[in-house]
């Protein structure tokens, strides 16, 4: 179950163009899994903004002298993320985790191939710990606009067998993007499973990759969570079932990973007309 925990701020520190927080979070690391997310309330009782933010778990620790801790990371661009990125060592926080479901973990030790984008990236690290735990072969890509935006370039090299970068401006590794290394890597990995976390355009042209292949994706989507519990409706999206029938998922309780080639990424914010339970034509 998740858990409401009113907590404070260990850390926040500014890691390029992004600020990675931690915070105190009582047991949500022991319930933690890679793919989770936590809800993060924007300011106090007073505050005018009354919808939480949701944030990939980048990292858990189940111990320690601030006992169960996680870490979160930032990207500043609109009044609530400006808030959390303002905040400070032992600033109050209030989260509700950890939501969603995670990553499938393949049941035989297979080549993985990680792909990131930007502060997308974050969730993959400790799902790169998990599948290198169960014996799998992990290929990291990390993609960014330019170098400032890249995120856990010196992780991913850590503990991956191989990590390639890319860059839209050229500033870091290849110039382009993030689909015009991956059939390489596939290849040479020989991987059987894609992940993907990052823009939702990034999510769609790596699904296709990887259907190309003839191998699993997994795609962590970005649709905007307003509660993150699975009540406001707010981050639904048309996701074909294993009976062939659309339905309009929400991202944060049935996801926010997914099969990339059951979600219809050029319908995403609209009711395909094959949807099950979709409006009939000339409904009001």
């Amino acid at each position: 179950m998740p858990i409401v925990h009113k907590g404070t701020v260990v850390d926040n520190k500014k890691v390029g163009s992004y600020f990675v927080l931690t915070a105190t979070a009582a047991d949500m690391p022991k319930e933690f899994k890679p793919g989770n997310f936590v809800a993060v309330a924007i300011g106090d009782e007073r505050s005018s903004l009354i919808l939480r933010r949701a944030f990939s778990i980048y990292q858990v620790n189940d111990r320690g002298v601030y006992g169960g801790t996680v870490d979160i990371v930032v990207s500043p661009h609109g009044p609530g993320t400006d808030y959390i990125a303002s905040l400070k060592r032992n600033d109050p926080i209030n989260l509700v985790g950890p939501l969603g479901k995670p990553f499938s973990l393949p049941k035989d030790p297979v080549p993985c191939v990680l792909v990131g984008g930007g502060y997308g990236a974050a969730p993959l690290f400790t799902l790169a710990e998990a599948l290198t735990a169960r014996g799998c072969r992990v290929d990291f890509i990390l993609g960014a606009s330019t170098q400032e935006k890249l995120f856990g370039m010196l992780e991913a090299r850590r503990i991956s067998t191989t990590l390639s970068v890319t860059t839209d401006d050229g500033t870091s590794g290849q110039m382009g993007r993030v689909t015009d290394v991956l059939p390489d890597v596939i290849t040479k990995s020989n991987a059987a499973v894609v992940y993907a976390c990052g823009p939702m355009q990034m999510l769609k042209a790596v699904s296709e990759v990887a259907l190309l292949h003839g191998i699993v994706s997994q795609t962590s989507v970005e649709e905007s969570m307003a509660c993150g519990i699975g009540v406001c409706m707010t981050c639904v999206l048309p996701v074909i079932g294993d009976d062939g029938i659309t339905r309009m998922l929400r991202s944060c309780v049935d996801g926010p990973a997914f099969r990339g080639d059951k979600v219809r990424w050029d319908q995403v914010g609209q009711i395909p007309a094959d949807t099950w339970g979709a409006p009939s034509e000339g409904t009001h």
